[in-house]
C-alpha cells in the first residue's frame, strides 16, 4: 500500500510536470509574416532622396575621372568588407546603383546609414533583404561620399 501511493504520487508529479512543459498557446502555423513586417510603402526609388544632409544631387553629363579615382580608393579602403563593386556580398554591390536609385539617396545612404535604414522605406527594405546587416557609418565627409558616387557612375 505505501508503495502504491508513492507510486501515484510521482505519477501525479510527472503527469503535472509534462502538462506545464506544454506552453499551452498554439503557435502560428501560417508562416505569415508579422503586422510589421508586412506594411508596405509604395515610394518611387528615383523620386526619394532619403534621410539625410543631401537634398538634391545633380550629377553632370561626363565623368569626372579623377574624382572616381579618388572614389575608388575611399570605398577600397572603407566599403570592400561589406561590397563587392560586380556582385552582391554582406551588401548589394553598387553597380548601377544610380540606375535604380537617386543620387541623392546613395550619398544619404553613405552619410547617414543608421538613420536611413530606421526611417527611410528603401534601406529598411534592403536591411531586410540583407539579413539585417546594418551598412556601418563610415563617417565620411561630403567631399568623400560624393567622390564614391562618382565612382558608382564608372561601374
Amino acid at each position: 500500500m505505501k508503495y502504491t501511493r508513492i507510486n501515484l504520487m510521482i505519477m501525479t508529479f510527472a503527469i503535472a510536470g509534462i502538462s506545464a512543459c506544454g506552453g499551452g498557446a498554439e503557435p502560428d502555423q501560417t508562416g505569415a509574416a508579422p503586422q510589421s513586417m508586412v506594411k508596405k510603402e509604395n515610394v518611387d526609388p528615383m523620386s526619394n532622396t532619403g534621410i539625410g544632409p543631401v537634398a538634391e544631387l545633380i550629377l553632370p553629363a561626363e565623368i569626372d575621372a579623377e574624382m572616381a579615382k579618388n572614389g575608388e580608393e575611399i570605398y577600397t579602403l572603407k566599403c570592400t568588407a561589406c561590397h563587392k563593386p560586380l556582385e552582391k556580398f554582406i551588401g548589394p554591390s553598387p553597380k548601377g546603383v544610380l540606375e535604380r536609385r537617386n543620387p541623392a539617396w546613395v550619398m544619404n545612404m553613405i552619410l547617414n546609414p543608421d538613420q536611413m535604414v530606421k526611417e527611410d522605406p528603401i534601406a529598411k527594405k534592403l536591411l531586410m533583404e540583407y539579413n539585417g546587416s546594418p551598412m556601418a557609418n563610415q563617417s565620411l565627409t561630403h567631399d568623400e561620399a560624393r567622390a564614391i558616387v562618382e565612382y558608382f557612375r564608372t561601374l
